[in-house]
């Protein structure tokens, strides 16, 4: 080969190596031009009216997720894109919550996905809004109807309401056997109308009730907010059961019951007292109520800062002066992670492909939420999803179950 044949091939080959390279950057730069500086997410909660307190800590959920996430280089998928939250008050009634969600999908078309509502009511009028716009939604409310409903763009992080009755009342049987040689015979239950509490009862009623041998002997139901607990209390008394469930979903609603629970002679262990909802562990209870009196309650729940979380916890501490994690924070945070998780796997800031791969995911053990996987069946309900029995003790609501999330041994109040 001559030298002139030489020169053509390493020139040729020059400019090859030259315009594919060129090419190459080319493509890449169109590529970080696609993919977004910023994606929006949304959070829908009530921060007005008589629920604004679990809509407050929702929203410092969702902030340190997003804060922490973008910290730690954003979505990777889209060239480090950074998470903005977008929050919208959905009010504190069912049609206040329908036309938030209403302005929230007409003034926000760039949402590739939104968690919040916190009632179940809510969240069954925020997502036939939702569903109808393609938005996924992520939700921590209970109510089995949510996700009974054939939707396909609402995904439930909780154990439905059903389910938490189901593992949660036999926990409870077999702790007040152990503690106290013999299981409770007689339950009142007090509870307002509200889609959470509504479920709660449908499945002890049919079901669970008969299940554990428990005679219902006082069931009173009220609308938030409660005026007066006085008749409901009267009521307990008079029955004298073994076990009393009280089921209320805004702070000052339990607030009253557990007054006029104390002021009745019956706290304090005189009936052991269980709720299905985290309103009765909220730091609010202690501004009206002592240590005291709540000692003792149990309460079973979707989720709760637990062993693990600690640091999760001393931040909230340090941030926003919260003296515990209850579920509407790590539940929030960890929808933040989920949705982080879903953007990665859909590869671009679309809310189908984000709906796509929730419906697809299985990213494994739950790190944010009880038990099961990160992982949703067919109707949009997180597989094997658990939940946590919370304890006052010492002024102080501690996860005692399941065993590997908790904080301190339970104990059951002794019926004097």
């Amino acid at each position: 080969m001559d030298k002139t044949s030489k020169s053509k091939i390493s020139t040729g080959l020059t400019r090859r190596t030259v315009l594919s390279g060129a090419a190459a950057v080319g493509l890449a730069g169109v590529a970080r031009a696609q993919a977004p500086a910023e994606i929006k997410v949304g959070l829908i909660v009530p921060l007005s009216g008589i629920y604004t307190r679990p809509g407050q800590v929702m929203k410092m959920g969702a902030e340190m997720g997003i804060e922490h996430i973008n910290a730690q280089g954003g979505i990777k998928a889209l060239g480090g894109a950074k998470l903005k939250l977008v929050v919208i008050d959905c009010g504190d009634t069912t049609e206040k919550a329908k036309n938030a969600a209403q302005r929230m999908v007409a003034q926000e078309p760039d949402l590739v996905a939104a968690t919040g509502s916190y009632l179940s009511s809510f969240t069954l009028a925020v997502t036939e809004v939702t569903e109808r716009a393609e938005l996924p939604v992520l939700t921590l409310s209970y109510s089995d109807l949510l996700t009974d409903r054939g939707f396909k763009y609402i995904f439930q992080t909780a154990a439905t309401a059903s389910r938490q009755s189901e593992l949660g009342l036999p926990t409870l049987m077999k702790l007040a056997e152990n503690a106290s040689g013999k299981k409770p015979k007689t339950v009142a239950m007090l509870m307002d109308n509200t889609a959470t509490s509504v479920a709660t009862a449908k499945a002890l009623k049919e079901r669970l009730f008969a299940q554990e041998g428990l005679q219902l002997v006082v069931e009173e139901v009220w609308t938030p907010p409660l005026s007066d607990a006085t008749p409901l209390i009267q009521k307990v008394r008079s029955a004298k059961p073994d076990l009393l469930l009280f089921m209320p979903n805004a702070v000052s609603d339990a607030k009253l019951g557990l007054e006029k629970i104390s002021e009745f002679g019956l706290g304090q262990g005189k009936i052991p007292t269980v709720s299905f909802s985290i309103t009765i562990a909220e730091p609010d209870m202690l501004q009206s109520v002592s240590p005291e009196t709540v000692q003792g309650i149990m309460t079973i729940v979707a989720n709760w800062g637990s062993k693990g979380h600690e640091a999760l916890i001393a931040e909230l501490k340090t941030k926003y002066k919260e003296p515990w994690m209850t579920q509407n924070v790590i539940s929030t945070y960890g929808d933040m992670w989920l949705m982080k998780e879903a953007l990665e796997k859909a590869g671009k800031a679309d809310r189908n492909a984000v709906a796509q791969a929730f419906r697809t995911m299985d990213a494994g053990p739950s790190k944010y939420y009880p038990g099961g996987q990160l992982k949703f069946d067919e109707k949009g309900r997180r597989v094997g999803a658990g939940v946590v029995i919370v304890q006052w003790q010492s002024g102080v609501p501690v996860t005692v179950y399941p065993p590997e999330l908790a904080q301190a041994q339970p104990f059951w109040p002794k019926k004097s």
